[in-house]
């Protein structure tokens, strides 16, 4: 890591009263950015699978570093690399960022996705200590997000996403990556196995983690986003296509976030936009058929004038008849009370015109 970035997320060094401190999830905006999380197990302590490849790297060589690293941890001066990534791995985290938008879209407020994102633990030296990396990072507010850059984020100091995404598809993060989000503080976090991955299939599905008493637990349903369950999550990662059934959740997911928060699809540009486009032809529609109706009623009357007057009249006639749709209800009823036969008709609505 450069100077540059290592002054950017030097923390600050005023101290907090412990009572003074907040708890809830994203403290350390709450405080000022004086929250100090707790660097977690040792990495001895947690036990990585072969899927990663560890590899001796010093702090002057991880701050150059320009490849992904899962972990880094200065004390025992090792990184933890990740094997190829594959599309089972990336897929579900750009689709996070597709089913959020059609939610933001209901909600009318902005949801935003910055993807991977080098999560930096400092000590109180404001040397990095430990950095870990998320696959991907949501925020609900995105106007107050105050990361280092949309890749990098200080823990403790700049505001936590509400929503860390991590894909499993050979690795399982319950085991070791769980514990470092749980002792930094992390709010919700969502674990996702892929059906196509080559895990056994029991394990295939989506986690939910919330954060409560210090501890992340099992959920059914997600805290960020109200009524959204794991099973629904799971399907919407894996459906080749967004299904209607899917659709509905995400339109039911936006409308409760949006009731909480007094906004809604008009909030949104292009919803607002689409349903003022939609309005308007709506309108023409009605007009239209409004028009067509009178003009059907018009007709009749002049049918049932000359039927009165037993004049025979042609299926269609008189809405074929030039200017019969123009010509006002006056003139048509003088017409059809004067004509001798449908081309006098014409004759004397063609006189009648203005």
């Amino acid at each position: 890591m450069t100077d540059i970035l290592m002054r950017q997320i030097k923390p600050h060094s005023q101290e907090v009263e412990p009572e003074a401190r907040d708890t809830s999830p994203n403290r350390a905006a709450a405080n000022g950015g004086l929250f100090r999380p707790m660097p977690g197990p040792p990495l001895a302590e947690l036990p990585f699978e072969d899927a990663y490849r560890r590899v001796p790297m010093c702090a002057e060589e991880q701050a150059r570093y320009d490849g992904r690293l899962e972990i880094w941890d200065r004390a025992t001066q090792t990184a933890l690399e990740v094997g190829e990534a594959s599309p089972r791995h990336e897929r579900p985290a750009p689709l996070l960022s597709a089913l959020a938008e059609r939610i933001a879209q209901v909600r009318g407020k902005p949801i935003r996705c910055f993807g991977a994102m080098t999560l930096f633990l400092l000590d109180e030296d404001g040397d990095v200590e430990r950095t870990m990396e998320a696959d991907q990072t949501l925020y609900l507010h995105p106007e107050r997000a105050n990361p280092v850059s949309w890749s990098r984020m200080v823990v403790g100091e700049n505001q936590y996403p509400d929503v860390v995404l991590e894909v499993d598809n050979t690795t399982d993060v319950r085991r070791h990556k769980l514990k470092l989000y749980e002792a930094w503080g992390f709010p919700e976090l969502w674990v996702e196995v892929p059906d196509t991955s080559p895990r056994p299939a029991k394990t295939h599905g989506l986690t939910i983690y919330l954060l409560k008493d210090g501890a992340l637990r099992e959920a059914p349903i997600s805290r960020a986003f109200p009524g959204w369950a794991a099973n629904e999550i799971h399907r919407a990662f894996n459906e080749a296509r967004i299904s209607d059934r899917t659709s509905a959740i995400l339109e039911r997911v936006g409308a409760a976030m949006g009731a909480r928060e007094g906004t809604g699809p008009d909030d949104d540009p292009l919803l607002r936009s689409q349903r003022q486009a939609g309005l308007a032809t709506g309108r023409r529609e009605a007009l239209s058929e409004a028009r067509a109706a009178e003009l059907k009623r018009r007709a009749a009357m002049v049918r049932a004038i000359m039927a009165d007057r037993h004049l025979d009249v042609t299926a269609n006639f008189p809405l074929e008849v030039p200017g019969f749709a123009e010509a006002n209800v006056e003139d048509v009823a003088t017409g059809a009370m004067r004509c001798a036969n449908e081309a006098d008709f014409a004759a004397l609505l063609r006189h009648a015109r203005p």
